[in-house]
C-alpha cells in the first residue's frame, strides 16, 4: 500500500481524508463519530462520547460563518498536523472590527482566515492526529 498524496485528491476525497482524520483524533479522546448524510443543522457529523454530543462541521481553516450563529456547532480543521475544534460562536467576539467590516463578513456572511491568527488560539482545542 502506498499513502495518498492528500493534494491529489479531489474536493470529495479531501472532505472524506479530513473526517477520518478528525473521528481518530477524536476518537483518542473516548468520542465515536458518525457521518451524516445530509448537513443537519450544518453538520457534517456528530461525535458522541458517553451523554456529551457535539454537533461538527469539516473546513479546511478557520472559518466564521453568519449561517452557523446560535446552532451549538463546532468547527473542525487541519492545521500544522493538529485538528483542531472550536465552538463557532466562541470565536465572533474575538473577531476585530476590521474582519466584522469587511466585503466578506458583513455582504456575504463568511469570513475565513489561511494561517489560525494568534487572537483566537485561547478558543481553540488541539488534538493530536
Amino acid at each position: 500500500m502506498d499513502k495518498v498524496n492528500y493534494d491529489d485528491l479531489n474536493a470529495r476525497q479531501k472532505e472524506n481524508y479530513n473526517y477520518h482524520k478528525v473521528a481518530s483524533a477524536l476518537a483518542n479522546y473516548g468520542y465515536d463519530s458518525m457521518r451524516l448524510n445530509n448537513d443537519w443543522e450544518g453538520a457534517d457529523f456528530i461525535a458522541v462520547n458517553g451523554d456529551d454530543m457535539i454537533k461538527v462541521q469539516l473546513k479546511g481553516r478557520l472559518t466564521a460563518d453568519k449561517k452557523y450563529l446560535n446552532k451549538d456547532l463546532y468547527i473542525t480543521y487541519i492545521e500544522d498536523g493538529n485538528v483542531k475544534l472550536y465552538k463557532h460562536d466562541d470565536i465572533i467576539p474575538l473577531m476585530p472590527e476590521s474582519t466584522l467590516n469587511s466585503k466578506s463578513w458583513a455582504e456575504e456572511g463568511a469570513y475565513s482566515w489561511g494561517k489560525t491568527p494568534e487572537i483566537y488560539e485561547e478558543k481553540i482545542i488541539k488534538l493530536e492526529i
